[in-house]
């Protein structure tokens, strides 16, 4: 603990603070320190371990000084010799409590032991646990940056900017047919205009009139009198006519006789 905190410290010394503070490097952190932590067990079952054997060969020893003293003990009694055979049980008696005492020694020492291999044994599991939901977590956090970098390119489109741009493109094209009805509209009001129509006019009153006179002769229909319309053309306007209206009225008086003349020869023909 106070190794990571000295670690933060520096990082807020060296401003990379928002760097430890980074999802990868903080399980990346947690698993290293698992490992110090794992590694130091090891160190201290290993001088456990070591311990409860040097007390193991010591008991050993200790117990062949206990069984040569009494072996020598029993032969000075088979001799003769009890002061002799005393004074080595006497001797014995002590390295008997020595002994005793060397084994409970010993049987703390083996259950020290085994106690740290049983806490290496899950601190392993635990490392290999926590390093399978580092894995995942790591996984996690990559599916998770994608999606955020999707996000991010989603909303880079900006879909108002992107309605805003289409409405400009609609007015656009609005103001265009407008300026193109603008223009036909304009064109209408030109002169050439005008006497294109009127050719327009002219053609069409000279199919009709085609059409008339070849009905007639076929006898589909009979001639229609044209006095009338010159009748009315001829007393149509009472106001003073200018130049132009003269030669309009004179060029409708011609076409009109124009018509009769054609109309007459046809019906004398039949």
């Amino acid at each position: 603990m106070l190794k990571r905190f000295f670690r933060y410290i520096r990082a807020l010394l060296m401003g990379k603070l928002d760097q430890m503070e980074d999802p990868e490097i903080i399980i990346n952190e947690s698993l290293r320190e698992m490992r110090e932590i794992q590694i130091k067990n090891r160190e201290k079952a290993v001088q456990a371990i070591t311990q409860k054997n040097n007390l193991q060969n010591l008991v050993s020893q200790e117990e062949k000084i206990c069984a040569d003293l009494e072996s020598k003990a029993t032969t000075a009694l088979k001799q003769g010799n009890r002061d002799l055979a005393l004074q080595l049980l006497r001797e014995k008696g002590q390295h008997d409590a020595t002994l005793a005492n060397m084994k409970t020694s010993l049987q703390q020492a083996i259950d020290t032991s085994e106690g740290v291999k049983l806490a290496i044994q899950r601190a392993e599991e635990q490392f290999r646990v926590k390093t399978a939901e580092a894995l995942a977590l790591k996984a996690n956090m990559k599916q998770a940056q994608i999606q955020i970098a999707i996000s991010k390119a989603l909303d880079s489109l900006q879909s108002d900017e992107t309605s805003q741009s289409w409405d400009r493109a609609e007015e656009r094209i609005r103001n265009m047919q407008a300026e193109a009805q603008a223009r036909n509209e304009v064109a209408g009001t030109s002169i050439n205009s005008k006497l294109a129509a009127l050719q327009d006019t002219q053609v069409d009153a000279q199919a009709e009139q085609a059409l008339s006179d070849l009905e007639t002769k076929l006898g589909l229909s009979t001639p229609q009198p044209a006095a009338q319309t010159t009748a009315n053309v001829s007393t149509g306007a009472t106001a003073p006519e200018t130049d132009v209206e003269k030669q309009l009225n004179e060029l409708e008086t011609k076409i009109q006789q124009t018509q009769t003349g054609g109309a007459n020869t046809t019906g004398a023909g039949t």
